[in-house]
């Protein structure tokens, strides 16, 4: 909202409270002494309740700036007492020197009168200020799950294309058929891990945070098509520490990664190409690596769709408390590094699974 509208809102809720008073004031001294001075009742009370708008900026800065939350209250309470307290003073002050003076008050009344009134007001605005605050966290909040779930839902759809792009199951039903004629025990486990492939990425549907051994056997699954499709140019390792199985990570989040490395590190090589995961828990992170021996990833490829969709996911739901490094594997360039460093114990901002 700009900020000339927000001034035009506190203005015309600092009217209708204003308002709100005078009418009070007024119908009470009707009831009790007949007709009263409108007139004189309304200026009065928008002359008192103008300073507040004149304060208020400075009361809802304090509490953005001191908030009253786990950890910091005794903090927020020594700042906000003696604020009150001066906010108080110059609110009755003006309105002792000022606002009465211009009215032509001549016999004007105790400022101790209105000094608790005063001091709750501080407190009512400062309550205004943390609800506001609040919902804005919350908004942000809902923001940043419809987000994520819109990349969730993105990656999945990239993931299926990938599975299911024409040449991928050609190049696998061909892989299949050729085992037909030699070894049909090898094409039956072949089918039943593309089946399994498929089964997998749709049971994920819906879990932003998988365990880390789910998505090694979705992994597993992937690399043994593409090991068939390969045969002995493709050879992979595994090293992967028990205790970090049970890590919850990001669902789909290692697939386009290895992709990456089989596609354009190894499918252009003629020589055999090698294919290293490794996964390990240190300092409270989760700590994996994917390396190829390939021949590199281009510029074109780091800014691709799949590594900018996976920096983006990682960066919403982990912010600033994850790493994820590209390079290559090599001091001559060739060759690719994943390394990805994710907490094991972190509170994202995942939306729940339906």
């Amino acid at each position: 909202m700009p900020l000339w509208k927000r001034w035009l809102l506190g203005l015309g809720f600092w009217t209708a409270l204003g308002l709100f008073f005078a009418t009070q004031t007024g119908i009470s001294y009707t009831y009790q002494q007949g007709s009263a001075p409108w007139g004189f009742l309304i200026r009065l009370a928008l002359g008192e309740w103008y300073i507040w708008a004149l304060l208020s900026p400075a009361v809802f800065w304090l509490a953005r700036r001191f908030p009253f939350e786990r950890g910091r209250r005794m903090r927020a309470l020594a700042a906000h007492l003696p604020a009150a307290v001066v906010c108080v003073v110059i609110k009755l002050a003006i309105e002792g020197q000022v606002v009465w003076p211009l009215l032509g008050l001549t016999n004007r009344l105790n400022p101790a009168n209105k000094m608790h009134i005063a001091f709750l007001t501080y407190w009512a605005i400062v309550g205004v200020s943390h609800g506001i605050q609040y919902y804005q966290r919350y908004r942000e909040r809902e923001l940043r799950a419809s987000q994520l779930e819109t990349r969730l839902a993105a990656a999945r759809l990239e993931a299926l294309r990938a599975q299911l792009q024409p040449h991928f199951l050609f190049n696998t039903l061909h892989a299949i058929s050729a085992l037909m004629n030699r070894d049909v025990e090898a094409a039956e486990r072949m089918l039943a891990r593309l089946s399994d492939l498929l089964r997998l990425t749709l049971d994920s549907a819906g879990e932003p945070m998988v365990p880390l051994k789910r998505e090694l056997e979705f992994l597993e699954g992937y690399l043994e098509i593409e090991q068939t499709r390969f045969a002995d140019r493709l050879t992979v390792h595994m090293k992967i520490e028990p205790d970090t199985l049970d890590v919850r990570v990001p669902s789909l989040l290692l697939q386009p990664l290895v992709e990456n490395a089989v596609r354009h590190g190894i499918a252009p090589r003629t020589e055999a190409g090698r294919i290293e995961i490794r996964a390990r828990c240190a300092d409270g992170m989760l700590r994996i690596e994917i390396e190829d021996n390939g021949r590199g990833l281009p510029r074109e490829i780091r800014d691709g769709l799949g590594l900018s969709n996976t920096r983006a996911r990682l960066e919403q739901m982990y912010g600033g408390a994850h790493r994820f490094e590209l390079g290559a594997a090599n001091g001559d360039g060739s060759g690719a590094l994943v390394r990805l460093s994710l907490p094991v114990n972190y509170k994202t901002h995942a939306p729940e699974a339906r």
